[in-house]
């Protein structure tokens, strides 16, 4: 399963609740894009994004995201959710994101999200700060 992950570096490892199933009798929609988000803020965190953003009023913000579910889940199970960073742009960035499976040990989802800087102290878009920049390129090289 690790292998599933590998070009991920950041993951984290959630327990599917009885009560993230709906009528279908599976994992809902829904509760994917919470993973997304959860792995997402783990990202952030490990660059500094938030710190930055209470600091200098500039931050993330989500613009759009997706979903590519590949097999339904149900509890009990426990997932491994994996962010990475696949474009860079001067004041964006594309994360992508892996929802695997521990016990059928295979990918159950996938997905992006267009994050955009910005400048919250002003409402508006913003540059991706440097010093972030930075970091992500640092982050996702430490995975190479």
């Amino acid at each position: 399963m690790s292998s599933l992950l590998q070009d991920y570096p950041v993951v984290i490892e959630i327990p599917i609740a009885w009560g993230d199933m709906d009528a279908m009798a599976h994992v809902n929609n829904t509760v994917y894009f919470r993973w997304f988000e959860s792995v997402r803020i783990t990202y952030f965190d490990e660059i500094g994004y938030l710190d930055h953003m209470r600091e200098h009023g500039v931050g993330p913000i989500l613009a759009s995201t997706r979903c590519r579910f590949r097999i339904p889940l149900e509890h009990p199970d426990r997932v491994s959710a994996g962010a990475r960073v696949t474009e860079i742009g001067e004041d964006r960035f594309v994360m992508s994101y892996a929802v695997v499976s521990h016990r059928l040990e295979k990918l159950a989802a996938e997905g992006d999200g267009l994050i955009v800087s910005f400048d919250y102290r002003g409402n508006h878009k913003a540059p991706l700060p440097a010093e972030v920049r930075r970091r992500i390129e640092a982050l996702e090289a430490s995975g190479s």
